[in-house]
């Protein structure tokens, strides 16, 4: 979608501060999302309502903000340093994979503004679902597949839903309404989100993968066992 553009963006704004961390190991950037990223899921479970639910709501988008920017720049100083390696890409993609479930498990956890686990665990098995087929693909096919609802979307809109989050806190307002014993607010909202996001990314993705991978089996099929026999024969 449109946001995975800002990837773009991001990286002309950053590459000032890449030239300058060229002594630094691209994989501790990777390593250092990880604490950044557990810091925000803590302030995300136990934000409550008052000024102190606004202040941790507010800690919890800025740490979440800071785990991005470190996903990006670990990419960008691997590139610029010539340090690209596989083992610095699977980190990468499983420290965000581990980050994309503790976040919405945390403020799906969160018995204030949300509380109903089940519902967390369906939204992070969904999302999981949709970011499983794109790295796949890249595994399968060698190309990733960013269709969808991407990572870069469901997080920009995260990001937004914890500062709605905090000036409703510091106002006292915990909802907007109430829906089948959900209350309606940022934080129910983004877990709807979440989880419809991922289901809608899962189809996507599965069906252009399977037209990419069907395409590709006809121009370059994979070699077997039994057809190499016939071959020898």
């Amino acid at each position: 979608m449109a946001l995975e553009k800002g990837r773009n963006l991001f990286k002309k704004i950053s590459d000032p501060l890449v030239s300058k961390l060229e002594g630094v190991n691209p994989a501790l950037l990777t390593w250092l999302t990880l604490p950044v990223g557990l810091t925000s899921a803590w302030l995300m479970m136990n934000a409550g309502s008052g000024q102190d639910g606004a202040i941790m709501f507010i800690g919890a988008a800025f740490f979440m903000a800071t785990a991005m920017a470190l996903d990006g720049l670990d990419g960008n100083l691997a590139r610029a340093t010539g340090k690209v390696t596989r083992w610095g890409d699977y980190l990468d993609h499983t420290l965000d994979r581990v980050l994309d479930v503790v976040w919405i498990l945390a403020i799906g956890y969160n018995a204030v503004w949300f509380g109903h686990e089940e519902l967390a665990w369906a939204a992070a098995m969904f999302a999981m679902f949709g970011s499983y087929l794109g790295t796949q693909a890249q595994a399968v096919a060698g190309s990733r597949n960013y269709g969808g609802f991407s990572r870069a979307d469901r997080m920009v809109l995260t990001f937004l839903a914890l500062l709605v989050a905090a000036i409703m806190a510091y106002q006292n307002a915990e909802a907007w309404g109430v829906w089948r014993g959900i209350d309606i607010n940022p934080i129910s909202v983004i877990i709807a989100i979440s989880g419809l996001g991922g289901l809608y990314t899962f189809v996507i993705r599965f069906v252009k993968a399977r037209a990419d991978l069907q395409s590709l089996d006809k121009s370059k099929p994979l070699s077997t066992t039994k057809g190499k026999e016939k071959m020898d024969e």
